[in-house]
Order: C-alpha cells, then sequence, then structure tokens
C-alpha cells in the first residue's frame, strides 16, 4: 500500500476513535448513577431553590422525630421575634415545669436552666438549636403560649400553614408520645422555611458550641466541623426514633437538604448524610435556566401605539438538571393569534415549555414586559382590515 495511502488510513481511523472517545467521555459526563444506599428507616435529599427532589425512601412515613422536633420549637420562636412579640432580650422566668432537674428529662439534653437564674430568649434560643435542651423548650413554650399544650398548639398551626401534612406535635421538644409524628418530607419543607425566611435565626445553627451556667455545651451536628459546606440544621435521637439528622449545605450557590431519619448511630448519621449530600452535588447542579423579565420574541401586536411588543416570563425559572444538561433544555414558545392592545404589564400572552430528552420539565406563562395602549380610532381600523386580510390570505 502507498505511504500516502496507509497515512491516510491511519489518520482516518484515529480520527474516527478520537470523535469516539470524545463522544463517549460526552455521554459519561451526562450519566448519572444510581443514589446511594441509604442505612436510614427514611431519608430525602432536596434542592433547597428549585425544589427538586434528587433522592428520596419512605419519605413520607410518619416517624417520631425526636430532637428534630425543636426545628419547629425555634421556628415558632424565630416567628415571634419576627412579629415583633418577644425580643432575643426578654427575660424568661423558668418555673418547675422547665427546670432541669424535672425527671421527665431524665437522661436527654438538657441546657440547665435553672428556676431564679436569670436566661434571655436569646440564650434559649441558643440552648435549643445548639445543645438541644428540652428544658430550653419548654421555658420558650410557657413564656410564647403560657403553656407547652398551648404551645404544642400553635406549632401545629405553623405546620399546617407550611403544608407539614404528615406531621403533628404533642410536645415542644420531641421527648416521645405516641401521636407526635412527622415524615422526612415535612422536616426538608420545615428547613427550607428556617432557611429562607428567618436567615438571621439560621446563623445559630452553624454555632459549633456554647456555654451556659459554666457548662460549655457543642452542637451535635459533626458535620460542622467536618464539611466546611454544611452550615445547620438539626440532629436527634430517642430509642424509638433512632438517630435522625436534618442538614443544609451550599457549595457554589447550590443548596442541598438531606433529611436522614432512623439510623442506628450517631456515626451513621453523619455518614449517610455526607453520602447524601456529596451525591447531589457531585451529579446535579441547579441555575436559572430561563430569567424572569428577559425579552424572548417581540411579536406582532394590533390596535396598539405600539407595533411590536416584548414578551417573557414573569420569574426566574430555577431548575436541578443532571451535569451537563443544560445545553439539552429544549424550549418552545406558543403566542397568542392575534396579540391585541391594550396590554397591562403581565398580561398573559402565550406559553413557553421546557422539555428536556421529550420530556416537559414546565410550561410557564408568557407575559407582555410592557404595556401597550390602545392606538387611535382610525389606526384601530386599519389594524382591523390587516388582520381581515391576513386571516383571508392566510397570513
Amino acid at each position: 500500500m502507498p505511504y500516502s495511502l496507509r497515512f491516510s488510513f491511519l489518520f482516518a481511523g484515529s480520527l474516527a476513535l478520537a470523535l469516539t472517545l470524545v463522544s463517549g467521555s460526552l455521554s459519561a459526563q451526562n450519566i448519572v448513577p444510581a443514589a446511594p444506599e441509604v442505612a436510614a428507616r427514611a431519608y430525602l435529599l432536596v434542592d433547597a431553590n428549585s425544589g427538586a427532589v434528587l433522592v428520596e425512601s419512605n419519605a413520607d412515613e410518619q416517624l417520631p422525630p425526636a430532637s428534630l422536633t425543636k426545628l419547629m420549637t425555634a421556628y415558632v420562636l424565630a416567628s415571634e421575634i419576627d412579629a415583633g412579640r418577644v425580643t432575643r432580650d426578654d427575660q424568661v422566668t423558668v418555673s418547675r415545669n422547665a427546670w432541669s432537674q424535672n425527671p421527665v428529662f431524665n437522661g436527654s439534653s438538657l441546657m440547665w436552666i435553672e428556676p431564679r437564674m436569670p436566661v434571655t430568649i436569646g440564650q434559649l434560643e441558643q440552648g435549643v438549636v445548639i445543645s438541644s435542651g428540652n428544658d430550653a423548650t419548654v421555658a420558650i413554650a410557657e413564656h410564647i403560649a403560657g403553656s407547652e399544650a398551648a404551645f404544642a398548639d400553635l406549632m401545629n398551626k405553623h405546620a399546617a400553614e407550611l403544608g407539614l401534612y404528615g406531621t403533628y406535635f404533642a410536645n415542644s421538644h420531641g421527648l416521645p408520645h405516641p401521636q407526635h409524628l412527622t415524615t422526612a418530607r415535612d422536616l426538608a419543607t420545615l428547613a427550607k422555611a428556617i432557611i429562607t425566611r428567618f436567615p438571621e435565626h439560621y446563623k445559630v445553627y452553624s454555632q459549633r458550641e456554647y456555654t451556659y451556667n459554666d457548662i460549655k455545651q457543642y452542637n451535635r451536628n459533626k458535620l460542622l466541623g467536618e464539611d466546611p459546606s454544611v452550615d445547620g440544621l438539626k440532629t436527634g435521637y430517642t430509642r424509638e426514633a433512632g438517630y435522625g439528622l436534618v442538614a443544609s449545605a451550599e457549595r457554589n450557590g447550590m443548596r442541598l437538604i438531606s433529611v436522614v431519619m432512623g439510623t442506628d448511630s450517631a456515626r451513621a448519621r453523619a455518614r449517610e448524610t455526607r453520602s447524601l449530600l456529596n451525591y447531589g452535588f457531585r451529579f446535579y447542579e441547579t441555575d436559572v435556566m430561563v430569567a424572569g423579565a428577559e425579552e424572548l420574541e417581540k411579536p406582532r401586536v394590533w390596535k396598539g401605539e405600539l407595533d411590536y411588543v416584548a414578551v417573557g416570563i414573569a420569574d426566574d425559572v430555577v431548575l436541578t438538571l443532571p451535569r451537563g444538561k443544560r445545553s439539552d433544555i429544549q424550549r418552545d414558545l406558543v403566542l397568542m393569534d392575534p396579540i391585541t392592545a391594550p396590554l397591562a404589564l403581565g398580561d398573559a400572552v402565550g406559553e413557553l415549555t421546557l422539555t428536556l430528552d421529550g420530556e416537559v420539565l414546565q410550561q410557564i406563562p408568557l407575559v407582555a414586559l410592557e404595556p401597550v395602549e390602545p392606538a387611535g380610532f382610525f389606526a384601530r381600523i386599519w389594524d382591523m382590515i390587516l388582520m381581515w386580510l391576513a386571516k383571508l390570505f392566510g397570513g
């Protein structure tokens, strides 16, 4: 075989191999492996911004939450502070019911508050979130609602408002009660509400230690010291519930919330949470796929002072996708025909459909991004004639 011909064959073969390798590499980048097996009775991994559920198992099974209950106790407290009904500086009277020596608390986590010892709402909030003090939750409950039973009713009202349909609270601390139940999905929803509605209060969840009554206690969420991206939330344990952990982490602007319930040890709940978070960050990405108020099209508008109107969507579309798949999203714009004035800002003029690999991801109304006032009488008549001609001749 002549050298030049042999070289051509070799070059063609090398090029084909290179293209195959590149194609295979790109395909491999888009492959999402099966989720890790998690040794927990129930678990959930969700993106906090898009709401996309990345991994779940038994996420709607009602289970005892143990001290994960305190997420709602702290949420109610933050709500009361936000509403101005209490402040962090409020002095709280510690009743014998809230006293750390109450036999009900025997063997459980405590802040170690005592009657006649000064304590503020701000200190109690840290005692609930950081040291998981059951005594602190009762002191907060009595200060806000007068009794723990009344506070539990307030907790359930907030739960209903948040759509926590698998949740019922019988107390403020999470010690066993046959009706005191929640779900992994509800806990993720509650965690998101804490993070988004009360960012200043959420900062407390990342605090590593806390001292009260000359007793230093450490945050039981060990991931705070092991993973710099983890910045909250809460652990829980009772014999009935097992070991649970609700955690949140943020990497490169992507925030995930993980819930594991019913693991067999404190080490296991941290390990399984770490596994879920690493999986989510490694294989998924969350971003604004279509920006709100971005001009997507400028169609003809009839009978208006303007001949064309800018249209788009009202709010950002945030989606969580397998890494590398963003460029595969297809946009399909369907506009009303005809579009006629007057148009107010935000009036619907069509629909945007986003699809990926043949699956519809979202359908979003297309709206006018600017108002269009009606044209004068003769201009409207002229447009009516043009519309009639266009219809008549199929234009």
